[in-house]
Order: structure tokens, then sequence, then C-alpha cells
């Protein structure tokens, strides 16, 4: 399709089925975010069992990227996008019954594995349907839109919780993913014309081929430095943290918890109109918003008491930004990558952001078990601060990632006729 070429409708109709699939993804992601204190009580958790608790979700969905992007790469989309939603629903089915850890532990496992082709299905549908101008707009908007599903987490679902219980919540969630992988198994479908999917080609010969490309390599760090802060937030010490050390109430943290969604969802659409309207710039600003994150971060640990609402809040706004910027890192696999690779690309890249979150979730958990009293479930405003701390650690290791995959792929690129001029010449050119 040349990018001078309308969409067709068929291609709108398959989007939007695409994007209300994310949407419940990401509602089946983070319910457990506003959970947090309710599934210490039900297990009788600290604070390491309730990171493990997060931490194996997230695990499982980013081990299975590369095979879930393979398989796309192979099936098609339609097939293994309804299978993880079905998969999902699973999950949450067992989660709401059980009061067992292990078998909690198990119920979190097949919510990943079921979440792991949503995202990247979906933005593989994106490059196979629509002109490659469109592309990184269209990403940012199914990330606007699935980011609703976290606001569904943070208001309707919290609300549901505190009204009707825990098993009721997560089996209405189930329904939902139920739904919607009927829906999908309708709606989703692949180009008449597409080219792209792989039959000779062996999953591990093709993760060779795309990690191997320093382009790829510098979209899995674009996402490894830029989504582990806010999902470190939203997916499960956020609530906690606002709650017990910040002494907020929950409908405050709920609202909080909407700031840091409004925020991804209102700056989504900028970044995509910059990534495609300067697309040898895309590293700055993902360098800007690892540098905000950081700053945003610091402010608030500075404080050894309580914040006000209004700091809070612009605490979420600024890594909020977060989400939307760990996009781009799709963008560098898009356009590095060779279209029969196009789920696999994204899949190695997906692995960034949430093996970074799984090394923080683990390491805050890690650190307010060592530095609070034996048996504690609830953690103070200085443990918080010491434990926040230590994600400077996976932020130094994103940013030096970047840094060093970027010279690696404009060397590349300079190689292929592309000189990627410095920044200063740049803007004076510009002015």
């Amino acid at each position: 399709m040349s990018e001078s070429m309308r969409a067709p409708r068929m291609a709108w109709a398959v989007y939007g089925a695409a994007v209300i699939a994310y949407f419940v993804a990401i509602v089946n992601r983070t319910a457990l975010g506003v959970a947090g204190v309710e599934a210490s009580d039900r297990f009788g958790l600290e604070a390491t069992g309730l990171a493990m608790l997060s931490v194996t979700q997230v695990a499982a969905y980013a081990l299975l990227q590369i095979p879930a992007g393979r398989l796309m790469d192979r099936y098609g989309a339609r097939i293994v996008m309804t299978a993880g939603l079905l998969v999902m629903a699973a999950g949450q089915t067992l989660l709401a019954f059980t009061h067992d850890v292990p078998l909690a532990l198990i119920a979190r496992v097949l919510i990943g594995a079921g979440d792991a082709p949503i995202f990247i299905g979906a933005n593989r549908l994106i490059a196979l349907w629509f002109p490659p101008r469109r592309v990184p707009m269209l990403v940012q908007t199914t990330g606007l839109i699935g980011q609703a599903g976290q606001l569904a987490s943070a208001i309707p679902v919290a609300a549901l919780l505190h009204a009707a219980g825990w098993s009721v919540t997560f089996s209405v969630i189930a329904a939902g993913s139920v739904a919607v992988g009927i829906a999908a198994g309708i709606g989703l479908r692949t180009p008449p014309t597409d080219g792209g999917i792989a039959i000779g080609e062996r999953m591990w010969a093709a993760v060779r081929g795309t990690a191997g490309t320093a382009g790829t390599r510098l979209g899995f760090w674009a996402h490894f430095v830029t989504l582990f802060p806010v999902n470190t937030i939203a997916l499960l010490w956020g609530v906690p943290f606002f709650v017990t050390a910040q002494q907020k109430t929950p409908a405050q943290a709920s609202l909080l918890l909407t700031c840091l969604t409004f925020s991804a969802m209102a700056g989504g659409p900028l970044i995509g109109w910059f990534t495609g309207r300067h697309p040898l710039r895309r590293s700055w600003l993902v360098l800007g918003s690892a540098a905000l994150t950081f700053s945003a971060f610091a402010t608030l640990l500075a404080f050894d008491t309580p914040r006000p609402m209004w700091q809070l809040v612009l605490f979420t706004l600024a890594i909020g930004l977060g989400g939307p910027a760990s996009a781009v890192g799709f963008d560098f696999a898009r356009t590095f990558s060779e279209r029969h690779r196009l789920g696999t690309a994204s899949g190695f890249v997906n692995v960034g952001g949430f093996s970074a979150t799984i090394l923080a979730v683990l390491l805050v958990g890690l650190v307010l078990q060592l530095v609070s009293a034996p048996g504690a479930t609830v953690y103070t405003l200085d443990e918080y601060r010491i434990a926040f701390g230590v994600l400077a650690v996976p932020w130094a290791v994103g940013v030096a990632g970047v840094i060093g995959s970027r010279r690696l792929a404009r060397r590349d690129m300079a190689a292929g006729g592309v000189v990627v001029p410095p920044l200063r010449e740049a803007l004076r050119r510009r002015r």
C-alpha cells in the first residue's frame, strides 16, 4: 500500500476491533493495581509476596512476547489475539474464586500469557493496513484508547471492587474478555494482499535477525527506559504508596491513577505527531521522557513528609507521559525491520519495557521488606523513599542502552546513505 493511498474501509473496521481488544487487555492487566490492599488481605501477603503476584503476570507477558509475535508472523493476528483474550478470561475466572496463593499465581500467568499478543498484534495490523505516514499516529491513538482501560480500572473497577467484592469484580472482567474475544474472532482480518506471513523461517533465526539490527535494539532500550516507571506505579505500588505513605484516601488514590491515565492519553497524539514529523529525532523524545521521569521521582522523594495533592497530581502527570513515549520503540521496530518479521520485532521491543517493569517492581518490594519491620504489610514514607530510590538503577541502564544503540543505528544508517546531522546543526538550519 503506497503512502498516497487512502486506507480502505475494512482497515478501519479491523482497527476498531483491535483497539477494543487492547482496551480489554489493559483492564485485565491493571485490575490488580487497584486491588493491592485487598490482595494483601485476601492472600496474607507481605511486600515481596504482593510484588511476586504482580510480577508473575508481567513475567509471563514478557517471556511470551517473541513467541507471540512469531506466531502472528506465521498464522496472522486474528487467531492469536482471539486465543489470548480467552486465555485472559480463564485466568481472571480462576483469580476470582481462589484464596490459595499458588492458584492465584497460576491465574496471573494465564492473564499475562493471554495479554502477550494483544498490543503487538494491533501494531502489526496497523502496519499492514495503513500507509506508513499514518502508522505512528495510529499506534499512539491505539495507546490512547487502550489507556482508557486503565481509566476503567481506576474508577469503575475500583468502585465495583469496593461495592461487590473480589469475586464479582474479577468475574465481570472475565465475562467481558470472553465477549470481546468472540468479537475479535469476527472482526480482525489481514489484508488480502499481505505478503508478510512468514512460513519457512524458524523462530530463533527470526529473533537473531531482529535482535541483530541496531535500530531494533534502539527500540528495545527506548521501551525499557520509558515504560517501567509508569508501570511500577500503575500496576502495583501506586495505590499502596498514595494511601499508606502519602496519607490519601482510596478515592484520592484512584484520582491520581486517573491523572496518570489522562496524561498518557493527552500526550499520545502529540508524541505520534512528533514521531511522524521528525523520525530522525525520535531518540531525543525518548531521552526527554526519561529525564522528566527521573526529575519527577527525585522531586517527590526529596521530601520526608506527605505531599499535598497538587504535587502528587504533577508527579502522576509527568510519569504518565512515559506510556506513549514507550510506543516510539515500536516505531523503531517498524522502520528497521523486514515486513515478514514485524510481529517478532514488536515482541522483541515489548520485552524491553516489561523486563524493566519486572526488575523495578521486584526491587521496590524487596527493598521495602528489607528496610521494614519483620512481618510488616504497611510501609512508611521513609521506607518507600528508599525503595523508589533504587529505581535509578534500571533508569541508568536504560539511558545507557538508548545512547549506545542510537550510535550504532546511526552508523548503519550512514552506511546506507542516510546521515543524521547533529541536533545543534539541525536547529541552526531550521532557524
